[in-house]
C-alpha cells in the first residue's frame, strides 16, 4: 500500500502520528518542510497527505498550508490532501476542501476517526491509478476523469455534495463513487427521489410516522433519515422541491434533528447527504424559487457531471460495456452513427438504444438501424427534412462557423461535416 505523508515540522506531532500509523499497519512519510513534501510526493509512493496548515514556529494563519496544498495538486490533482487544522486556521481548511482537499481534522485530534479516514483516503485513491472503470461508471474521458477523481477525493470527507447536470448524464453513479470512498461504506447508502414527492408525502418519507398519523397509516413508518444513520442518503432532483419541502430539509440539515409525523420526541441522525439536480440552483435563487441558505447547506462541495456530447471519448467504451454479456459486436456504421448522434438523453439514452440494438438485431453484429438509427444516422423519428433544417439554422446563427455550429448542436466538428455531407448541405462562400 502507498505511503501516508505526513507534512509536520514539530517532532513530537510527527513522532506520535507516526507512531499510531504504525500500529495499524499504515507505511509513513515524514516530511517537516514544504520543499521536502513535495520531493516526496514527486518521488510517486505517496498514496495521501497528512499536512498542517503552519510549518513555522508562531505561525498560525495558514498561508504556508494553502500553498503547499496548491502546489501538491498542481503536481497530482488525484492525490488526496487531509488537513490537520487549529481554530485559527479552520475557516481556510473549509475554503481548500471546496478546493478539493479531502477533509480537515482539528487537533487534537481524534485516534480511531483519523485511522479510519486515512485507510478510506488510501483505498479510495488506488482505483483511480488502477483503471478507468469505476463502480459501474466507464469512461475515457479526461472530463470524467477529473469528475471521478473529485468524488474519490471529497468521499472521506463528511460536507455535503451537490451533483449536477442534465438527467441520465450519470449524477447517482457520482453519488455512489463518493459513498464508496468513504468511511460510511460498509452500510448501504440510501436513495430518495424528493423531487418527485408530494409535499404530503415527503416529511413521511424522510422523518418517518407514528401509526395514527394520516389516514391509512396503521403502522410505524422509518423515515429515510433515521434508516440512513450512520451512512449516506442521496436526495435525486432536489431542485424541484418545493418552498415547505426545502424548509423541513433545512431543518434538519442544520440540527441534525427531525420527528416523526405524529410524535413529539426529536430524534438525531448521523447522515452524510449527497444532493443532485439538473436545475441551475442559482438561477433558481435569484427567481426566488430556492432558498438561498439551503443551497449554501447542501453544495459545500459542487461536482458538474459533463453531458455525454461534452465527452464524445466516452460513447463508444460506454457502448462496448452495455454490450458485454451478450456476444454481440458494433459495426462500423453502427459505431459511427453512435459518435455522430448528439445525445439529448445523455448515458441513459445510450444504454436504451444498446439495449434496442441487442433485442432487434440478428446475428453478431450491431447495426445502425438495430439502434435505431436511419441510413443517414440520424435517429428513428428525426427525418432528414427536420435534420436539414436544424443543421442549416445552426450554420445562420453561427454565421457559418461550423465550429460554433457544431457546439450549439452538441456534436464533434467532423460528425457535423459529415452529416452536411450525406444532407447535400454546401456552404456558401462568405464575399471577402
Amino acid at each position: 500500500m502507498p505511503k501516508v505523508l505526513i507534512v509536520e515540522d514539530q517532532p513530537a506531532v510527527a513522532g506520535a502520528l507516526e507512531v499510531l500509523f504504525h500500529l495499524h499497519d499504515l507505511e509513513t512519510a515524514v516530511a517537516r518542510t514544504a520543499e521536502a513534501a513535495a520531493r516526496q510526493v514527486q518521488g510517486g509512493e505517496i498514496g495521501a497527505v497528512l499536512q498542517d496548515m503552519n510549518f513555522t514556529p508562531g505561525a498560525t494563519g495558514g498561508e504556508e498550508g494553502i500553498a503547499l496544498f496548491r502546489r501538491l495538486r498542481e503536481m497530482d490533482p488525484g492525490l488526496p490532501i487531509l488537513l490537520m487544522t487549529a481554530w485559527t486556521s479552520l475557516e481556510t481548511a473549509v475554503q481548500l476542501v471546496k478546493e478539493g482537499a479531502s477533509d480537515y481534522l482539528a487537533k487534537p485530534w481524534d485516534d480511531a476517526k483519523l485511522v479510519s479516514t486515512v485507510r478510506a483516503l488510501l483505498q479510495a485513491h488506488a482505483p483511480r491509478r488502477d483503471g478507468r472503470e469505476l463502480g459501474g461508471l466507464v469512461h475515457a474521458s479526461d472530463a470524467m476523469e477529473r469528475v471521478v477523481s473529485l468524488a474519490i477525493q471529497v468521499g472521506p470527507s463528511d460536507v455535503p455534495v451537490l451533483i449536477t447536470g442534465e438527467n441520465g448524464a450519470g449524477k447517482e453513479k457520482i453519488a455512489e463513487i463518493v459513498h464508496a470512498a468513504s468511511s460510511r461504506k460498509d452500510r448501504p447508502m440510501m436513495r430518495v427521489n424528493v423531487g418527485a414527492l408530494p409535499d404530503e408525502l415527503l416529511e413521511s418519507e424522510l422523518f418517518g410516522a407514528e401509526p395514527g398519523a394520516y389516514t391509512g397509516a396503521t403502522r410505524l413508518r422509518i423515515g429515510r433519515f433515521e434508516a440512513a444513520h450512520g451512512s449516506t442518503l442521496f436526495l435525486d432532483e432536489v431542485g424541484n422541491l418545493s418552498a415547505a419541502g426545502q424548509a423541513k430539509l433545512l431543518r434538519v440539515l442544520q440540527s441534525g434533528e427531525f420527528e416523526r409525523l405524529g410524535a413529539s420526541q426529536t430524534r438525531r441522525a448521523d447522515v452524510r447527504v449527497l444532493c443532485a439536480t439538473n436545475a441551475d440552483l442559482q438561477a433558481e435563487i435569484a427567481r426566488g424559487r430556492f432558498r438561498q441558505d439551503l443551497y449554501f447547506r447542501i453544495a459545500v462541495v459542487e461536482i458538474e457531471v459533463p453531458p455525454l456530447r461534452r465527452r464524445r471519448e466516452d460513447i463508444l467504451p460506454l457502448a462496448e460495456h452495455f454490450l458485454r454479456g451478450t456476444h454481440r459486436r458494433l459495426d462500423e456504421a453502427a459505431r459511427a452513427a453512435l459518435l455522430d448522434y448528439p445525445w439529448p438523453g445523455n448515458v441513459r439514452e445510450l444504454m436504451n438504444r444498446v439495449q434496442r440494438g441487442v433485442a432487434v438485431g440478428r446475428g453478431e453484429t450491431v447495426t445502425a438501424r438495430d439502434l435505431g438509427f436511419g441510413p443517414a444516422g440520424v435517429a428513428a423519428g428525426e427525418g432528414a427534412p427536420v435534420e436539414r433544417t436544424r443543421i442549416e439554422a445552426a450554420l445562420r446563427n453561427a454565421e457559418g462557423s461550423v465550429s460554433r455550429a457544431a457546439e450549439a448542436l452538441g456534436l464533434s466538428r467532423q460528425a457535423l461535416y459529415r452529416r452536411m455531407e450525406k444532407l447535400g448541405i454546401v456552404m456558401e462562400r462568405r464575399p471577402r
